[in-house]
């Protein structure tokens, strides 16, 4: 897996468990899985058309640094399926720990909203994630 971003969980981040609320992770998710999607597609109007199941397997505390991974898992026609980690990163001992994964569709559209086949150089570049 590649690293899409990085995130510091900040005070109004966190929910009422003093735990980072889990909407501002799948936003942080979803933002940098299209950021990374965009670029690999070549192309600015990928939208998100799913997110798989969602497993946060530890909470985030405030200041905690949260570093966000995803690959290819598979090009369609019209769509990119991506993995995606959140892992938290110990800034003392350099070790992570994976807090949350999933997986998400998204579809490359045209100016009225209409899916669209994903560039045929895309596809070439990627000829193991087809299908």
């Amino acid at each position: 897996m590649q690293l899409l971003g990085t995130k510091v969980c900040k005070k109004y981040d966190l929910g009422v468990h003093n735990n980072l609320f889990g909407g501002t992770m799948l936003s942080w998710i979803d933002e940098s899985a299209v950021a990374f999607v965009n670029e690999v597609c070549h192309c600015p109007t990928m939208v998100t058309l799913k997110i798989e199941e969602v497993l946060f397997k530890s909470p985030v505390k405030e200041n905690n640094l949260i570093k966000i991974y995803g690959q290819i898992d598979r090009i369609g026609s019209k769509s990119i399926t991506v993995s995606v980690e959140a892992r938290k990163f110990n800034v003392y001992s350099h070790e992570e720990a994976v807090v949350c994964s999933t997986r998400l569709v998204f579809v490359r559209l045209d100016d009225d909203g209409k899916s669209i086949p994903i560039a045929k150089h895309v596809r070439e570049k990627y000829p193991d994630k087809c299908s």
